[in-house]
């Protein structure tokens, strides 16, 4: 298992960008790579991506999320992986978006794309159009405050 941390600073609040991230069907705009993200329920995730030049599929399931804190999720099926990213003030009423996930690169050239530091830049990548796409926009698309605890949905 292999992780990575990255994060970002956006000029846009704390409420803004987290609402922005509960949109993740909008995920494919900003998200290289992924094809179409299809919320199954307020936990439950499918994905569709291109990754290192393989058509591949997963499911996803959001244990924890903590409006304008964090929200952690897990790979129910498919290729393993993980993570969480966290939503922190970075003064002047923006955002630090911190993006921290581990996954299973599968195959040779998923080694040695992830030995190259291909999976760092993609993820960086990815951070920096959600910040320029949050910020050209000036408005979250949508948002859910719903939280999840222990796997359980408290509220939406």
């Amino acid at each position: 298992m292999e992780t990575i941390e990255k994060s970002i600073e956006v000029d846009a609040p704390i409420s803004t960008v987290y609402n922005q991230w509960t949109q993740f069907e909008e995920f494919p705009r900003f998200m290289e790579g992924v094809k179409e993200v299809r919320q199954l329920d307020d936990k439950r995730l499918h994905w569709h991506a291109e990754i290192a030049g393989k058509d591949k599929q997963w499911d996803a399931e959001i244990y924890r999320q903590e409006p304008d804190q964090a929200i952690a999720w897990r790979s129910t099926s498919g290729a393993e992986n993980g993570g969480e990213v966290r939503f922190t003030s970075a003064g002047n009423g923006g955002t630090k978006v911190t993006l921290k996930m581990s996954y299973d690169p599968e195959g040779i050239i998923e080694n040695i794309g992830d030995a190259l530091g291909a999976v760092g830049m993609r993820v960086q990548g990815d951070l920096d159009r959600f910040k320029e796409y949050i910020e050209s926009r000036g408005r979250e698309t949508g948002g859910w405050r719903g939280e999840i605890r222990g796997g359980s949905v408290q509220g939406s």
